[in-house]
């Protein structure tokens, strides 16, 4: 048996046995390079490393993080969620559909999944409580809202996908936006009936947002969603244009978020520095797997795994359709214990070739396993989004509740999947209509 074959189940003891996941993939990398390279190992190594960081399509997600940190402090986040209850807050369940409505404009302008979570989650948590929604919806509903960052363009995911498939940014994020919608609306049509089968317990004070005339709440709305509507379209609009690169697009982000920091009073040099220090934190993070993740792959095709992979497909008997069921259920799989920069970094450079050979459209394959991604971020036990739950919620919303919380929402996003693969034109006929025009 080759090499390979023992690749993914040592990468897998490391990372259980509490291992980071770069340093996982080094060590592997490495052990498995010398048995391929022998002494030139660590120049092929080397060479795989530079080539990541020298990726310019990877350098747009430093400046994603930049405009994520910084919305995070703006204040514009808070107008937002009341904006949201304002409008929505009288349908049943009006509380959950304004959550998630507030992660999915949040998501579309800040792109990166942990921020937009536990921003809504520390403004949503104590209204729901407060109108007393149920601990579980209200662990399902924030960690829904917060996964839409995954599918939401423009998506930092997105951006990493693109640039290891060797597609078009642009076509990817364009691909992902009406599947987005139609997630979104399976979400909020959810809650509505929940609303409505099982309402929340009736409160007996009076909040402040009902009391508030219609020109003051029309006048919060317009000062909260026009800076932030122009900001989405300023990034998305010039990225799926094509007037800007992906790393264009996402410096217009941060220079955006910066003024919308300083329109809303917030700006300060520790404010600053602060977002500075998270993005440099959460960057490196990513790109150093990115680098580790190039060299697992650049070791495991050396040692055979290409077609390892090439002889388990055609052994299976698989056609393009069964190809297409497998490869997602590894991306699902690999989802539980791997966190979404390592699993993209994993499969798509070693999917990517068969999928081209097959004919089957790259844009449709990456919007399929970037909702795989998002479900698996769902997905107990390792549900990365139930982690960044568990460190804002209360002592009385528990680990449980969170579990039985997500689970409708994991099945909606399975239908969104459902979905996007019987209908291929759901994820392929914006990117036609609308990039590079």
């Amino acid at each position: 048996m080759s090499v390979a074959a023992f690749m993914f189940p040592l990468l897998f003891v490391l990372v259980l046995t509490g291992i980071p996941i770069a340093f996982s993939l080094i060590v592997v990398s490495a052990g498995a390079g010398l048995l391929a390279f022998g002494p030139n190992a660590f120049g092929q190594l080397y060479g795989s490393f530079y080539s990541a960081a020298t990726n310019f399509i990877l350098s747009a997600i430093p400046m994603f993080v930049l405009m994520g940190a910084i919305l995070e402090r703006s204040g514009i986040a808070e107008r937002l969620f009341r904006v949201m209850q304002i409008w929505l807050g009288r349908l049943p369940g009006g509380l959950a559909v304004a959550t998630i409505a507030m992660g999915a404009v949040f998501a579309a302008a800040a792109g990166v999944v942990g921020a937009v979570e536990v921003m809504i989650g520390m403004m949503a948590i104590p209204a729901m409580q407060r109108y007393r929604y149920k601990n579980s919806l209200i662990a399902g509903t924030i960690c829904a809202g917060g996964s839409l960052g995954t599918m939401i363009p423009p998506s930092v995911i997105a951006v990493m996908y693109a640039a290891l498939a060797q597609i078009s940014v642009g076509e990817l994020l364009a691909g992902m936006m009406l599947p987005g919608l139609l997630m979104i609306v399976l979400f909020i049509a959810y809650l509505i009936i929940q609303g409505m089968i099982d309402p929340p317990e009736a409160v007996d004070f009076v909040d402040d947002v009902t009391t508030m005339s219609l020109r003051d709440k029309l006048w919060l709305t317009f000062t909260s969603m026009l800076p932030i509507c122009a900001l989405i379209f300023a990034v998305l609009g010039s990225l799926l244009a094509g007037i800007a690169s992906p790393t264009e697009a996402a410096a217009v982000g941060a220079v955006g978020a910066l003024l919308l920091c300083i329109l809303y009073g917030r700006f300060s040099l520790p404010m600053l520095s602060e977002s500075l220090k998270i993005t440099v934190r959460i960057s490196a993070m990513i790109l150093l797997i990115v680098a580790a993740g190039t060299m697992f792959m650049g070791t495991f095709a050396a040692n055979g795994g290409s077609r390892l992979i090439r002889d388990a497909v055609q052994a299976a008997g698989f056609g393009d359709a069964g190809m297409i069921v497998f490869f997602l259920l590894i991306v699902l799989l690999l989802g539980f214990v791997l966190d979404w920069t390592a699993n993209v970094l994993i499969c798509v450079p070693l999917f990517a070739p068969f999928i081209r050979q097959a004919g089957i459209d790259p844009v449709w394959f990456g919007t399929m396993a970037i909702i795989v991604i998002q479900t698996s971020y769902l997905t107990p036990p390792m549900a990365s989004s139930i982690f960044y739950l568990k460190s804002i919620a209360p002592p009385d919303m528990t680990y449980g509740q969170m579990c039985r919380g997500v689970v409708p929402f994991i099945l909606l996003q399975l239908a969104t999947l459902a979905i996007v693969a019987l209908f291929p034109a759901l994820a392929t006929w914006l990117p036609d209509q609308i990039v590079g025009f």
